[in-house]
């Protein structure tokens, strides 16, 4: 796969996360049993595609933890906190990320890489602006941890870069659907609430997952972390289109900031050089192996 390709996979895989706030408001059910039951139905699609042959090695099981970290304390946030706060506090995981891939990678993040973090949160911080507040300070930790675990997730999952990412993917929803089974019981949900089910757990989480594993191979750590930064830019769109739900100024500020850092990051990124630690300047961004 070139890293074209993997970049296009990127875009694809944070369009399908974008769905999660529409396909959420059709399912009525208890948050953390719509998360376990998302990543159950997510195994079952994943089977589609691969066959796990699970060795639980130590990133197997470090990944597949950072992934149900990442997907549990997100939902526990947006019960304990305001759905923006939320999101705006994971999606710090770009910094956690650059600082991360130095140590773990020796992927150093260069100059042209710190601007297009401080512009893309920055862009961030400006799309929620309206809706942002002190809320609930446990809440609002426990949605930084889960920026944290998800930065961790896309570290381990570049780690196994020449192995198979997608193995922590699945331990990671086997992971999750183990911790959404006491929420499970009860009446299940069935109509339009089943229907979203099944798309979160097909669309939004199994084609998305499987298509960033595969990207995540041929594009440094940092790139799949800021990529994905499209997808809170793309969510309230589909709300709007489905409920008419029209976000603010600062908003479309803010995302106009997201998509042209994102998008600048990578028209102008393949000129730019990577110094590895301990190595020498010249290597091109487009050679995703760490030197």
């Amino acid at each position: 796969m070139s890293r074209k390709r993997a970049i296009v996979y990127l875009l694809a895989a944070a369009l399908f996360w974008s769905l999660g706030g529409l396909l959420i408001k059709l399912v009525s059910w208890n948050p953390v049993a719509i998360a376990g039951a998302r990543s159950a139905i997510a195994c079952g699609f994943l089977l589609c595609f691969f066959r796990p042959r699970l060795r639980f090695t130590r990133l197997e099981v470090l990944g597949g933890l950072a992934y149900a970290a990442t997907v549990v304390l997100f939902v526990l946030a947006n019960k304990l906190t305001t759905a923006a706060n939320a999101i705006l506090l994971q999606y710090g995981a770009p910094v956690y990320v650059a600082l991360l891939s130095q140590w773990f990678l020796g992927e150093v993040p260069s100059r042209f890489d710190w601007i297009s973090v401080v512009l893309v949160v920055g862009g961030m911080v400006l799309f929620f602006l309206d809706q942002l507040s002190l809320g609930n300070m446990l809440g609002n930790f426990v949605a930084i941890g889960s920026g944290i675990a998800f930065a961790f997730l896309i570290v381990t999952l570049r780690m196994q870069k020449d192995a198979e990412p997608l193995q922590s993917v699945f331990v990671g929803n086997l992971f999750a659907a183990l911790a959404g089974l006491p929420f499970c019981f009860g009446p299940f949900p069935g109509g339009w609430s089943l229907t979203g089910l099944v798309l979160l757990g097909t669309v939004q989480i199994g084609l998305s997952y499987l298509l960033y594993a595969q990207a995540i191979r041929k594009v440094k750590a940092l790139e799949a972390s800021l990529i994905p930064m499209i997808e809170p830019v793309l969510n309230p769109l589909w709300v709007f289109l489905a409920f008419g739900e029209s976000p603010g100024r600062f908003a479309l500020l803010g995302g106009g900031v997201i998509l042209l850092a994102v998008f600048f990051r990578y028209l102008l990124g393949d000129s730019q050089t990577v110094i590895p630690r301990g190595g020498q300047p010249g290597s091109p961004r487009g050679d995703s192996s760490p030197r």
